[in-house]
C-alpha cells in the first residue's frame, strides 16, 4: 500500500486542520496510508530510523478516527516549528546525527541534513510528500524536489504573501480577527480620547495592514513597502483626531514597516531561515507620535491573536479546496507542483515559481503613498481579494 506523508510548518494558522483532515479522508478512500510527521521538517531531522519505538513522538499514523474532530478548532493537530534540515545549527544537531567533527564547527554553523532526510523518508516507505507552509516551509519542499523526491506543495500564511499564489490559507481569519479587534478598540480609543496605534503581523508584505484597514476603516494604515515620515503620519493623525465627533484616531502598521532613514525593528537570533523576530514598530511610532504632538497613545499588538481560534469560512473552503486538489495530484502522480488561487480559480504551478519572487502589496493599485491610506483605484475585474 502506498503511503502519504503530512507536515505543516513555520507560524500556525486557522484552516491548517481542515486541510490535514481532508486530505487524510481522500487519500484512505483512495486506497493509501497517510503518516503525519510532527512539529514540521522537525520531524523528519529527528526521527531515528534505527530506533524506531524512541522516535514514536515524531510520526503519526493519520486515520480517518484520529483526524475526524481535528477540523473544528484552529492551529495545528501535527505541531510546527521552524526547522530547516538543509541548515541545522551545530548545537541544534540530534544526538543520534552528532559527529565528533561537529566539534570543530562554529557554534552558529550550519549544517545539510538532506541526505538523512531522504533516508528517513525512504525508511518509512513515504512514496510522496504533502508540505503546507509559507516560502520558508516550501522553499525546503523545492529542495527535496530538486533532489528528486515526489512533493505537492500548499501554501499558507496569515500575511498571504506566498509568490505564486492570490491566496494563502489564514489570510482572511487573520483579516478577519484584525477588523474585530480595530472595532472593539475604538470603544477604548473613544472615551479617552486618544490615538490608537494597531501593529500588525506581515514582515515583507503590508496586506494584512492594508486590507485590514480599508476594511474596518481606519484613518491611517502604514504598510511594509512604503517607509513612512512619523511628522507627518503625526500631523494627519492630529487632524483626524479633530475632525473625529469622538476626538479620537486610529491607524494600524506592519511589523514590518520602517520610517523613512530608519530600520526594521528586529530582536533575538535568526531562525533557520535567516529571520529574527519582528514587533514593536508600533510602540516606537506611539512614542515619536507623542512627543511631536502631545496626543495620549493606545499601542495595540494584534499579534498571534491573528492567528487565533477556528478557521473562518473562507479558510475552510480554501483549505479543503486546496487539500482536494493536492491529494488529486499526488493520486495521479504529479508532483513538484504547488496549488494556488489565481484570479480566482483553484490551480497548479511549479513548485519552484515560490523561489522566483517576493509578493508585495501592488502600490500604485491600492495604496496612497502621500497620505498613508488604502486607495482602491480599479474595482472592476479585480479578484474578491483585490489581487
Amino acid at each position: 500500500m502506498k503511503r502519504i506523508g503530512i507536515l505543516t510548518g513555520g507560524g500556525d494558522v486557522p484552516g491548517l486542520n481542515p486541510c490535514i483532515k481532508t486530505v487524510v479522508f481522500r487519500a484512505i478512500d483512495a486506497g493509501y496510508e497517510v503518516v503525519g510527521f510532527r512539529r514540521g521538517w522537525g520531524g523528519l531531522l529527528n526521527y531515528n530510523a534505527a530506533d524506531p519505538e524512541g522516535s514514536g513522538r515524531w510520526i503519526l499514523p493519520l486515520t480517518k478516527s484520529n483526524t475526524r474532530t481535528i477540523d473544528r478548532s484552529g492551529g495545528t493537530f501535527l505541531h510546527t516549528s521552524r526547522t530547516n534540515p538543509g541548515k541545522v545549527k551545530v548545537s541544534d544537531v540530534p544526538i543520534f546525527l552528532q559527529d565528533p567533527k561537529h566539534k570543530d564547527q562554529q557554534k552558529d554553523a550550519r549544517l545539510d541534513f538532506t541526505p538523512h532526510v531522504l533516508r528517513t523518508l525512504a525508511a518509512l516507505k513515504i512514496d510522496a510528500l504533502i508540505t503546507i507552509g509559507g516560502d520558508d516551509t516550501l522553499s525546503y519542499s523545492v529542495r527535496l524536489h530538486q533532489e528528486g523526491f515526489p512533493v505537492v506543495a500548499i501554501p499558507k500564511t496569515m500575511d498571504n504573501d506566498v509568490f505564486g499564489t492570490d491566496y494563502c490559507i489564514g489570510f482572511s481569519t487573520a483579516v478577519t480577527r484584525s477588523v474585530d479587534f480595530i472595532t472593539n478598540l475604538r470603544t477604548p480609543a473613544g472615551s479617552h480620547e486618544r490615538i490608537a496605534i494597531v501593529e500588525l503581523f506581515g514582515r515583507n508584505s503590508g496586506e494584512t495592514s492594508l486590507i485590514s484597514a480599508y476594511l474596518a476603516g481606519v484613518d491611517r494604515a502604514i504598510i511594509s513597502e512604503v517607509h513612512f515620515d512619523p511628522e507627518r503620519l503625526a500631523r494627519f493623525l492630529v487632524d483626524d483626531k479633530k475632525n473625529n465627533p469622538s476626538n479620537y484616531a486610529i491607524m494600524t502598521i506592519s511589523e514590518g514597516a520602517q520610517m523613512t532613514g530608519g530600520k526594521i525593528v528586529e530582536y533575538g537570533q535568526a531562525d533557520a531561515y535567516g529571520h529574527k523576530k519582528l514587533g514593536g514598530i508600533g510602540a516606537i511610532t506611539g512614542d515619536a507620535i507623542q512627543k511631536i504632538t502631545g496626543a495620549h497613545i493606545i499601542y495595540q499588538q494584534v499579534a498571534y491573536l491573528m492567528r487565533s481560534g477556528e478557521p473562518d469560512a473562507l479558510d475552510r473552503m480554501v483549505a479543503i479546496s486546496y487539500a482536494s486538489l493536492a491529494t488529486d495530484l499526488v493520486l495521479r502522480g504529479e508532483f513538484g507542483k504547488m496549488v494556488a488561487l489565481q484570479e480566482g480559480k483553484y490551480t497548479v504551478i511549479p513548485i519552484d515559481t515560490i523561489s522566483q519572487g517576493k509578493k508585495t502589496v501592488d502600490v500604485g493599485e491600492l495604496y496612497d503613498s502621500e497620505n498613508y491610506r488604502p486607495k482602491v483605484a480599479l474595482i472592476l475585474n479585480k479578484p474578491m481579494f483585490l489581487y
